[in-house]
């Protein structure tokens, strides 16, 4: 019998599931772990677009001059959701999303959406060859401000460029973000998926992206 004994495959069969359950629960802390310390991707607005204006808020109201020096009116856009964009050309950040804009403008019903871009620049000559040279959509716009003296930057809480609102056709605010593709995906009426960190965030090095 003690041959036999000494044979036999070691624990019973409920031994044995139940150290094969301790196994699998062992993995699993372990994956949980690895995946806990994972890093984790940052959603930009945490950052950079914080203390933009919130859903629900008034639009404020505003008047510059296009690139042909009329003046234009925000609020005369009323009735139509609005795109507005506060960027300059020097921006390595705003020039990168320059493509995802022009998808959105080309997608857009232009009866039911406008698109204003309000620009940072220094250089008026230097923004409108930009502007000429990469077809720029929509109402372009020129605060001779600058980014840090502007009045309707600070009426927009705009801390870092490009900064995004989506104004709905009542002048609120529907979306304010720093990710061109939120905005995208809020004209479809969809959660944005995936955004990620822009590539390059940091590397505004012809002037700090920060206002």
């Amino acid at each position: 019998m003690a041959m036999m004994m000494a044979g036999a495959a070691p624990g019973t069969p409920t031994e044995q599931a139940q150290t094969m359950t301790q196994t699998e629960q062992a993995q699993q802390a372990a994956l949980n772990q690895q995946t806990a310390q994972a890093p984790q991707e940052e959603d930009p607005d945490a950052k950079y677009g914080a203390e933009l204006l919130k859903p629900g808020a008034v639009a404020p109201d505003f008047t510059l001059n296009d690139l042909d020096g009329f003046p234009v009116r925000l609020g005369e856009l009323l009735g139509k959701r609005v795109v507005l964009v506060f960027w300059a050309s020097w921006c390595p950040d705003c020039r990168a999303e320059v493509p995802d804009l022009k998808a959105m403008y080309a997608e857009a019903d232009p009866d039911k959406v406008s698109f204003v871009s309000v620009s940072y620049d220094r250089d008026f000559a230097a923004l409108k060859k930009f502007a000429a040279d990469n077809a720029l959509p929509g109402i372009q716009l020129f605060d001779p401000a600058g980014k840090k003296e502007s009045k309707i930057g600070a009426d927009y809480h705009v801390k870092w460029i490009p900064s995004l609102y989506l104004i709905d056709e009542n002048g609120r605010i529907e979306l304010g973000t720093v990710v061109a593709s939120k905005v995208a995906a809020a004209l479809r009426g969809a959660s944005a998926p995936g955004i990620k960190a822009i590539p390059g965030r940091e590397l505004c090095t012809d002037e700090s992206c920060e206002l």
